[in-house]
Formats: C-alpha cells, structure tokens, sequence
C-alpha cells in the first residue's frame, strides 16, 4: 500500500453507540465504525477515495497541534 502521508483526524464515542471520525485535512472526509479500531480503519479507507476524488479539497493547516484544557 502506498503511502500518502499523516493526517489529523477526530475520533468521537456517539451517544447511540459506535464512533464517528473525520479527517480535519480533507473537506467532507469522515467516516464511522462500531469500534475504536474498526473507525480508524475506515477513516483510512475513506481517506484514500477523498484523496482519489479530485473534488474534495485539502484545508490548510501546516501548522495544526493539540491541545487539551482542563477548567
């Protein structure tokens, strides 16, 4: 498998149960599974067909980093 690079992505627990996931450097890239595992799976899967779409746009963020808070 070809490599493309490193993206940053969101993973959330929903309330109805699974998880849903996005990828924060495509427009419209996300995805969902029934596991932690089985989500990020798919979010690579579907980051390689928005990669391979040449519609979805690539959001700027060279310089994105994490932070958590805690108030």
């Amino acid at each position: 498998m070809e490599q493309h690079g490193t993206f940053p992505i969101v993973l959330q627990e929903e309330k109805n149960g699974g998880f849903s996931v996005t990828n924060l450097a495509l427009e419209g890239c996300y995805s969902q599974g029934e596991t932690v595992e089985e989500a990020l799976e798919n979010i690579k899967e579907a980051t390689l067909l928005c990669l391979a779409d040449e519609k979805t746009v690539p959001i700027k963020n060279e310089n994105v980093s994490l932070h958590l808070i805690t108030v």
